[in-house]
Parts: C-alpha cells; structure tokens; sequence
C-alpha cells in the first residue's frame, strides 16, 4: 500500500471511534492476552525503582500497573475516554490522563523510558510516534514496542482473516491504514528505529499462547474486542457472519486441549535506546 494514499485523519478518527466502542469488551478479551506481554516489555527497557515510564495507548493499564509494581513512576496516557476510565477503575492509585500516541503531552527529554504495548499498530503514523518518544525521552532513555507476529504466528489472526477473505467481503468502506502487521517483520522494525534516530535496535519474538474456553471465544473477541477487524467483521451480513464463525470453529479445532483451546500467538518485542 502506497502510505501516501493513507488519509491519517480519518484513519485516526475510526481508530479512536473504534476503541471506544471495544473498551467494554477489551479487558475479557484480548487482554487476557496481550497483558502477558507487558511483563517481557518492561524487562527490556530495565523497568524499575526511580525510573520514569509513559505508558502509551494504556488501555486498561497492564503496562503502567506492571511497572509501578516495580517501583517506576508511572504515566498511562490514551486516545479513548472509556479506556481512560477503565484503566483508573482498575489500577485508582495511578496516573492516567488523554494523550494521543503521535503528539505526546511531554516536554523533551522528560522521560527515562516509553512502552507502547500493542499500539503502535493502531496508529495512522506509526513513525510520527517513535519520533514524539524519540523527543521526549532523556539521552540514553529507551523506547519499546510490541506487536503481533505474521499471522501464521500469531494464529488467532490467521484464522479469523483466512475465513474473512474466503467467506465475506473485503470492500466493505473502513477507512485505509498502514499495513497491519508491518513490524511482524524484525527487520522493518530495525530500520525503521534506527531511521528515527534511536540505536542498538534489538528484537525478540514471544511464542504467547492464549488459552479460549471454545473457538467462540476467538470469534467473539474478534467481533468486538478489536477496532479494524471488528469493523470488517461487523460490516458482514448475518448469513456471511455465520459461515465465519463456523469456518474458525472447524480452524480451531487442531488446537484443542483438556481445558479447551490452546492458540500460539506469536508476539514480536522490539526496543532501542536514545544515544
């Protein structure tokens, strides 16, 4: 996709639109996933007493809760209001506030270390923001981000697109946005750190699984847990929607356990430092 073509405003106003409706839902489901991240994410930018973090695109506050358990001082910021609240109704005894990912409400060189804990892939201008934690970092601060693996690793996702493309229509008027899994790749996430001016670019890959009580619960979280994916999912007919569903049940059904269902979802972790 040509990023030229991308209309960041509109992109961004659907992203915004559509976390607001997901915050209800986002906590049950793919937050008992990606909370597992924040643990490995904070181990790499050497999270811990003294250190001051900003949590970017907080959601429900598993990064900066993770954190000030370990003694960082700590700030959440996000785009949504009702992600806002329910971050602080969840972790009231820390600081959350509105900020947008792409224009941080921080002086230069104020902070000693910035997470961003899957949203980077939400975002309109993914490079506009490593450039605004770029800014207000401290020399030698570090920035990291995580990410889903390419969907033949991040299984879940696979699944779900396999059935969309296959069953339901792809024309269904969501604004266009960067590639969704653009920083799968390890290499673009290398190049693209470096190019905003941040050096010693490292990246892990974290083979999460995410342990479902039926295939359901995958196609429920991605109904409405989401923002694009739910949108394209909602965009289908009630016939089409049906024919998903089954389609991902049949999908599931390899990765079926005594507890249900265990589903790798593969995690890229990717973090540099401001020389």
């Amino acid at each position: 996709m040509n990023l030229e073509a991308i209309d960041t405003r509109a992109f961004h106003d659907f992203e915004q639109v559509g976390w607001q409706k997901a915050a209800a839902y986002y906590s049950a489901t793919f937050g008992t996933l990606t909370a597992q991240a924040a643990g490995p994410l904070l181990d790499a930018l050497g999270a811990g007493p003294g250190r001051r973090l900003l949590d970017v695109a907080t959601g429900p506050g598993y990064v900066a809760a993770q954190a000030a358990a370990r003694g960082a001082a700590v700030v959440g910021i996000d785009f949504s209001p009702l992600m806002l609240e329910e971050a602080t109704r969840r972790h009231p005894g820390l600081q959350f506030q509105a900020g947008d990912a792409e224009a941080l409400p921080f002086d230069d060189e104020t902070i000693d270390l910035v997470a961003m804990n899957f949203g980077l892939l939400h975002l309109a201008r993914p490079e506009t923001a490593m450039q605004e934690a770029h800014r207000v970092l401290v020399a030698g601060g570090r920035y990291g981000f995580t990410v889903w693996a390419k969907p033949e690793q991040a299984v879940g996702f696979g699944v779900v697109h396999h059935a969309m493309e296959a069953l339901g229509r792809a024309d269904v008027g969501l604004p266009a946005g960067p590639p969704f899994f653009r920083f799968s790749d390890p290499d673009e996430c290398r190049h693209t750190l470096e190019q905003v001016g941040f050096v010693e670019p490292r990246v892990q890959q974290l083979p999460l699984v995410w342990h479902l009580a039926s295939a359901d619960e995958l196609f429920e979280a991605a109904l409405r847990g989401g923002v694009r994916t739910s949108a394209a999912l909602q965009a289908q007919s009630p016939q089409v929607l049906n024919e998903i569903r089954r389609a991902v049940r049949g999908a599931l059904a390899a990765y079926a356990d005594a507890g249900g269902i265990a589903l790798p979802m593969g995690v890229v972790l990717a973090w540099a430092r401001k020389p």
